[in-house]
């Protein structure tokens, strides 16, 4: 029951603070046609990043190897490519907040050793996490608060969204609509 009146809670606050974006965001033509650019900071590996990964609708080779990298398993420093619907849900989500501030990233791709190495030292790890598959990853946006981010990104409905208040992060993933 509880669960029901919280994701409920969560629904209806995303819906909202998606609403009061709406004055800032483009339309879904707009995002497509125009630039889309990301901003990051690893936590881990101090590293930053501001890159363009699409232009014109069509993709950046370099820009997305940079990005591969930037979010590569920084515990082994293996990279994986970074599925493009991730990143653009999280172009979706900067452009909704102004493209102001930048992602801080808690874990991007994550290799299957060091999935494991989590799954046995912590709790809440999947062991077919989608972290594995450059398909997830976790962060935080330093314009807003991260309950706006988690409420912005439910009301995306463009896959799954975690929320961890005791570390103060937003898990995004692009595996089917869920929240937790």
């Amino acid at each position: 029951m509880t669960f029901s009146i919280t994701r409920r809670r969560a629904v209806v606050g995303g819906l909202t603070a998606l609403a009061a974006c709406a004055p800032w965001t483009r339309s879904a033509a707009s995002l497509a046609a125009g630039p889309r650019r990301l901003s990051f900071y690893h936590l881990h590996t101090t590293e930053r990043l501001d890159i363009v990964y699409r232009e014109h609708g069509e993709l950046v080779p370099d820009a997305l190897a940079a990005i591969d990298h930037l979010l590569r398993d920084f515990r082994t420093g293996e990279a994986h490519p970074i599925d493009v619907n991730l990143l653009d849900t999280l172009a979706v989500l900067f452009d909704a907040f102004g493209q102001r501030g930048r992602f801080e990233v808690i874990s991007g791709y994550r290799s299957p050793r060091t999935n494991e190495a989590l799954r046995r030292s912590t709790t809440g790890v999947a062991k077919d996490s989608w972290h594995m598959s450059g398909r997830a990853i976790d962060v935080r946006l330093t314009s807003v608060p991260t309950t706006a981010l988690r409420d912005t990104a439910i009301a995306l409905a463009r896959g799954g969204v975690g929320y961890y208040a005791e570390s103060n992060f937003v898990h995004l993933d692009t595996g089917k609509v869920r929240a937790w």
